[in-house]
Protein backbone atom coordinates (compact mmCIF):
# COMPACT_ATOMS: atom_id res chain seq x y z
CA UNK A 1 0.00 0.00 0.00
CA UNK A 2 2.66 2.18 0.42
CA UNK A 3 6.26 2.77 -0.79
CA UNK A 4 7.83 2.22 2.51
CA UNK A 5 8.86 -1.63 3.54
CA UNK A 6 6.80 -3.57 5.58
CA UNK A 7 8.85 -4.44 9.30
CA UNK A 8 8.10 -6.57 11.41
CA UNK A 9 8.77 -3.80 14.66
CA UNK A 10 5.88 -2.02 15.75
CA UNK A 11 5.35 1.25 13.62
CA UNK A 12 2.78 4.11 13.91
CA UNK A 13 2.32 5.19 10.40
CA UNK A 14 2.32 2.72 7.62
CA UNK A 15 0.97 0.99 4.94
CA UNK A 16 0.85 -1.76 2.90
CA UNK A 17 2.67 -2.78 -0.65
CA UNK A 18 0.51 -3.14 -3.68
CA UNK A 19 -1.17 -6.21 -4.66
CA UNK A 20 -2.43 -5.48 -7.97
CA UNK A 21 -1.46 -3.40 -11.14
CA UNK A 22 -4.70 -1.68 -12.31
CA UNK A 23 -4.81 1.95 -13.46
CA UNK A 24 -2.49 4.75 -13.88
CA UNK A 25 -0.73 3.97 -10.31
CA UNK A 26 -2.95 6.77 -8.20
CA UNK A 27 -4.31 5.66 -5.29
CA UNK A 28 -8.04 4.72 -4.60
CA UNK A 29 -7.62 6.12 -1.00
CA UNK A 30 -4.89 8.05 0.81
CA UNK A 31 -5.08 8.74 4.57
CA UNK A 32 -2.59 11.57 5.70
CA UNK A 33 -2.68 12.44 9.48
CA UNK A 34 -5.73 11.53 10.18
CA UNK A 35 -6.90 12.06 14.15
CA UNK A 36 -10.14 11.49 15.83
CA UNK A 37 -11.19 12.08 19.65
CA UNK A 38 -14.42 11.63 21.38
CA UNK A 39 -13.86 13.87 24.06
CA UNK A 40 -10.56 13.27 26.19
CA UNK A 41 -9.78 9.65 24.17
CA UNK A 42 -8.37 10.02 21.29
CA UNK A 43 -9.12 6.91 19.09
CA UNK A 44 -7.22 7.64 15.53
CA UNK A 45 -3.78 9.14 16.38
CA UNK A 46 -2.39 10.77 13.40
CA UNK A 47 -2.82 7.32 11.35
CA UNK A 48 -1.85 7.41 7.30
CA UNK A 49 -3.15 4.83 5.10
CA UNK A 50 -2.75 3.87 1.18
CA UNK A 51 -4.86 2.01 -0.51
CA UNK A 52 -4.31 0.64 -3.95
CA UNK A 53 -7.08 -0.77 -6.58
CA UNK A 54 -7.03 -4.35 -6.12
CA UNK A 55 -5.89 -4.64 -2.88
CA UNK A 56 -8.17 -7.16 -0.04
CA UNK A 57 -6.90 -5.56 3.71
CA UNK A 58 -7.89 -6.21 6.56
CA UNK A 59 -7.48 -4.34 9.33
CA UNK A 60 -7.61 -5.97 13.13
CA UNK A 61 -7.08 -5.26 17.15
CA UNK A 62 -8.58 -5.83 20.38
CA UNK A 63 -12.15 -3.88 20.88
CA UNK A 64 -12.14 -0.25 20.82
CA UNK A 65 -8.94 1.09 19.42
CA UNK A 66 -11.15 2.88 16.56
CA UNK A 67 -11.10 0.35 13.50
CA UNK A 68 -14.92 0.99 12.84
CA UNK A 69 -14.06 4.82 13.24
CA UNK A 70 -11.55 4.42 10.38
CA UNK A 71 -14.21 3.07 8.17
CA UNK A 72 -16.56 5.43 8.99
CA UNK A 73 -13.90 8.34 8.00
CA UNK A 74 -13.29 6.67 4.47
CA UNK A 75 -17.29 6.37 3.69
CA UNK A 76 -17.94 9.99 4.79
CA UNK A 77 -19.93 9.55 7.79
CA UNK A 78 -17.59 10.95 10.19
CA UNK A 79 -15.56 14.16 10.34
CA UNK A 80 -11.69 13.17 11.24
CA UNK A 81 -10.42 16.36 13.57
CA UNK A 82 -7.26 16.47 12.07
CA UNK A 83 -5.22 15.18 8.15
CA UNK A 84 -6.56 14.90 4.73
CA UNK A 85 -8.25 12.39 3.05
CA UNK A 86 -7.46 11.71 -1.54
CA UNK A 87 -10.17 9.82 -2.90
CA UNK A 88 -8.53 8.66 -6.43
CA UNK A 89 -6.05 11.55 -6.51
CA UNK A 90 -8.72 14.07 -5.07
CA UNK A 91 -8.83 15.99 -1.84
CA UNK A 92 -12.41 15.48 0.46
CA UNK A 93 -13.52 18.69 1.98
CA UNK A 94 -16.46 17.86 4.38
CA UNK A 95 -18.77 14.51 4.76
CA UNK A 96 -20.50 12.33 2.14
CA UNK A 97 -23.38 14.69 1.85
CA UNK A 98 -20.87 17.98 1.02
CA UNK A 99 -19.26 16.53 -1.77
CA UNK A 100 -19.14 13.57 -4.76
CA UNK A 101 -16.08 11.31 -4.61
CA UNK A 102 -14.44 10.60 -8.15
CA UNK A 103 -14.91 6.68 -7.42
CA UNK A 104 -18.09 4.97 -5.63
CA UNK A 105 -17.51 3.57 -1.68
CA UNK A 106 -20.01 0.97 -0.45
CA UNK A 107 -20.11 0.07 2.80
CA UNK A 108 -21.36 -2.95 4.70
CA UNK A 109 -22.58 -2.16 7.85
CA UNK A 110 -22.08 -4.64 11.01
CA UNK A 111 -25.79 -5.35 11.52
CA UNK A 112 -27.39 -5.73 8.23
CA UNK A 113 -29.00 -1.84 8.93
CA UNK A 114 -32.18 -3.12 7.06
CA UNK A 115 -35.89 -0.55 7.20
CA UNK A 116 -37.69 -3.24 8.19
CA UNK A 117 -40.69 -1.83 6.38
CA UNK A 118 -39.28 -2.70 3.57
CA UNK A 119 -39.14 -5.35 1.25
CA UNK A 120 -35.65 -6.80 0.24
CA UNK A 121 -36.20 -5.19 -3.02
CA UNK A 122 -37.27 -2.01 -1.75
CA UNK A 123 -34.13 -1.81 0.36
CA UNK A 124 -31.68 -2.96 -2.25
CA UNK A 125 -32.81 -0.41 -4.16
CA UNK A 126 -33.35 2.37 -2.11
CA UNK A 127 -30.47 4.63 -3.15
CA UNK A 128 -31.87 3.94 -6.83
CA UNK A 129 -35.86 4.56 -6.19
CA UNK A 130 -34.75 7.74 -4.41
CA UNK A 131 -31.74 9.01 -6.48
CA UNK A 132 -31.90 7.78 -10.26
CA UNK A 133 -34.31 8.22 -12.28
CA UNK A 134 -34.31 4.42 -13.60
CA UNK A 135 -38.01 3.37 -14.05
CA UNK A 136 -39.09 0.69 -11.73
CA UNK A 137 -38.54 -2.25 -14.11
CA UNK A 138 -35.21 -1.27 -14.65
CA UNK A 139 -34.39 -1.11 -10.93
CA UNK A 140 -36.26 -4.58 -10.27
CA UNK A 141 -33.67 -6.33 -12.95
CA UNK A 142 -30.56 -4.97 -10.98
CA UNK A 143 -31.59 -5.89 -8.05
CA UNK A 144 -32.53 -9.13 -9.40
CA UNK A 145 -28.96 -9.00 -10.86
CA UNK A 146 -27.26 -8.34 -7.60
CA UNK A 147 -29.15 -10.32 -5.29
CA UNK A 148 -28.35 -13.46 -7.71
CA UNK A 149 -24.76 -12.68 -7.35
CA UNK A 150 -25.00 -12.88 -3.39
CA UNK A 151 -26.78 -16.04 -3.69
CA UNK A 152 -30.13 -14.88 -3.29
CA UNK A 153 -32.61 -15.01 -5.77
CA UNK A 154 -36.50 -14.43 -5.81
CA UNK A 155 -36.22 -13.33 -2.79
CA UNK A 156 -37.14 -9.39 -3.68
CA UNK A 157 -40.40 -9.54 -1.84
CA UNK A 158 -39.72 -10.71 1.63
CA UNK A 159 -39.08 -8.61 4.21
CA UNK A 160 -35.73 -8.47 6.49
CA UNK A 161 -37.60 -10.24 9.56
CA UNK A 162 -38.07 -13.65 7.34
CA UNK A 163 -34.73 -13.91 6.80
CA UNK A 164 -31.87 -15.26 8.86
CA UNK A 165 -28.93 -13.53 10.03
CA UNK A 166 -26.74 -14.72 7.66
CA UNK A 167 -29.28 -13.84 4.68
CA UNK A 168 -29.95 -10.22 6.27
CA UNK A 169 -26.11 -10.02 5.81
CA UNK A 170 -25.64 -11.12 2.11
CA UNK A 171 -28.94 -8.57 1.38
CA UNK A 172 -26.83 -5.54 2.57
CA UNK A 173 -23.99 -6.86 0.70
CA UNK A 174 -26.51 -6.62 -2.50
CA UNK A 175 -27.44 -3.14 -1.58
CA UNK A 176 -23.88 -2.25 -1.02
CA UNK A 177 -22.95 -2.80 -4.51
CA UNK A 178 -26.04 -2.11 -6.88
CA UNK A 179 -24.96 0.81 -8.87
CA UNK A 180 -26.76 2.80 -11.98
CA UNK A 181 -25.36 1.66 -14.87
CA UNK A 182 -26.35 5.50 -16.35
CA UNK A 183 -23.26 6.57 -14.11
CA UNK A 184 -20.92 4.65 -14.02
CA UNK A 185 -19.05 6.50 -10.53
CA UNK A 186 -21.83 5.30 -8.65
CA UNK A 187 -20.13 1.64 -9.00
CA UNK A 188 -18.11 1.24 -5.45
CA UNK A 189 -14.56 0.84 -6.23
CA UNK A 190 -13.78 0.53 -2.72
CA UNK A 191 -16.04 -1.84 -0.39
CA UNK A 192 -16.01 -1.18 3.45
CA UNK A 193 -16.64 -4.62 5.67
CA UNK A 194 -17.54 -3.80 9.19
CA UNK A 195 -17.58 -7.40 11.21
CA UNK A 196 -19.47 -8.95 8.54
CA UNK A 197 -19.11 -12.04 9.97
CA UNK A 198 -19.67 -11.22 13.38
CA UNK A 199 -21.77 -13.10 15.28
CA UNK A 200 -22.32 -15.96 12.23
CA UNK A 201 -22.06 -19.69 12.75
CA UNK A 202 -18.67 -21.10 10.93
CA UNK A 203 -20.76 -22.57 7.88
CA UNK A 204 -22.43 -19.04 7.42
CA UNK A 205 -18.92 -17.24 7.99
CA UNK A 206 -17.41 -19.49 5.31
CA UNK A 207 -20.31 -18.27 2.87
CA UNK A 208 -20.07 -14.47 3.86
CA UNK A 209 -15.95 -14.87 3.49
CA UNK A 210 -16.27 -16.40 -0.12
CA UNK A 211 -18.91 -13.94 -1.21
CA UNK A 212 -16.73 -11.25 -0.26
CA UNK A 213 -13.69 -12.95 -2.46
CA UNK A 214 -16.61 -13.22 -5.49
CA UNK A 215 -17.71 -9.71 -5.65
CA UNK A 216 -13.75 -8.49 -5.68
CA UNK A 217 -12.81 -11.10 -8.42
CA UNK A 218 -16.21 -9.90 -10.51
CA UNK A 219 -15.74 -6.78 -10.16
CA UNK A 220 -12.22 -6.48 -11.81
CA UNK A 221 -9.88 -4.00 -9.54
CA UNK A 222 -12.54 -3.26 -6.74
CA UNK A 223 -10.74 -3.00 -3.65
CA UNK A 224 -12.14 -3.67 0.27
CA UNK A 225 -11.10 -2.99 3.84
CA UNK A 226 -12.45 -5.49 6.12
CA UNK A 227 -12.51 -4.87 9.93
CA UNK A 228 -12.64 -8.42 11.50
CA UNK A 229 -11.55 -9.95 14.97
CA UNK A 230 -12.41 -13.49 13.20
CA UNK A 231 -9.15 -15.32 12.37
CA UNK A 232 -10.98 -17.66 9.95
CA UNK A 233 -12.11 -14.20 7.85
CA UNK A 234 -8.90 -12.43 8.62
CA UNK A 235 -6.95 -15.54 6.42
CA UNK A 236 -9.89 -16.35 3.73
CA UNK A 237 -10.73 -12.56 2.83
CA UNK A 238 -7.27 -10.28 3.24
CA UNK A 239 -4.04 -10.50 1.13
CA UNK A 240 -2.89 -8.08 3.84
CA UNK A 241 -3.10 -7.07 7.08
CA UNK A 242 -2.77 -3.88 9.72
CA UNK A 243 -2.62 -4.24 13.55
CA UNK A 244 -4.65 -0.94 14.96
CA UNK A 245 -4.01 -0.41 18.89
CA UNK A 246 -4.47 2.66 20.49
CA UNK A 247 -5.15 4.82 17.16
CA UNK A 248 -1.43 3.85 15.72
CA UNK A 249 -0.97 0.76 13.47
CA UNK A 250 1.74 -1.36 15.32
CA UNK A 251 1.92 -3.61 12.45
CA UNK A 252 1.71 -4.70 8.57
CA UNK A 253 2.26 -7.24 6.95
CA UNK A 254 1.18 -9.73 4.66
CA UNK A 255 -1.78 -12.91 6.20
CA UNK A 256 1.70 -15.49 5.49
CA UNK A 257 3.92 -13.32 7.92
CA UNK A 258 1.26 -13.55 10.97
CA UNK A 259 2.43 -16.94 11.43
CA UNK A 260 5.77 -15.93 11.94
CA UNK A 261 6.56 -12.41 13.33
CA UNK A 262 7.63 -12.14 16.40
CA UNK A 263 5.72 -8.95 16.65
CA UNK A 264 4.40 -9.00 20.00
CA UNK A 265 0.97 -7.23 18.99
CA UNK A 266 0.58 -9.98 16.68
CA UNK A 267 1.80 -12.43 19.14
CA UNK A 268 -0.64 -11.66 21.26
CA UNK A 269 -3.81 -10.92 19.43
CA UNK A 270 -3.96 -14.88 17.80
CA UNK A 271 -2.54 -16.53 21.18
CA UNK A 272 -5.15 -14.99 23.22
CA UNK A 273 -2.68 -14.60 26.31
CA UNK A 274 -3.75 -12.00 28.74
CA UNK A 275 -0.07 -10.88 29.38
CA UNK A 276 1.59 -8.89 26.51
CA UNK A 277 1.52 -5.02 24.97
CA UNK A 278 -2.43 -5.57 24.72
CA UNK A 279 -3.97 -4.75 28.10
CA UNK A 280 -7.60 -4.82 28.81
CA UNK A 281 -9.71 -1.70 29.37
CA UNK A 282 -11.74 -1.95 32.30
Amino acid sequence: MTDVPMTDVPMTDDGLAPTANCGDGTPLLELRGITKSFGENRVIDHLDLVVQPGEAIAVIGPSGTGKSTILRIIAGLLPADEGEIYVAGQRRIGLIEDTTDPIGIGMVFQQAALFDSLTVEENVGFLLYQHSNLSHREIHGLVEEVLEMVGLPGIGDRYPAELSGGMRKRVSFARAIVSNPNNPKDRPALLLYDEPTAGLDPIASTVIEDLIRDIQRSRGCSSYIIVTHQESTIRRTADHVIFLHRGKIQWSGSVAAIDDTPNPFIRQFFSGNVEGPIQLVH
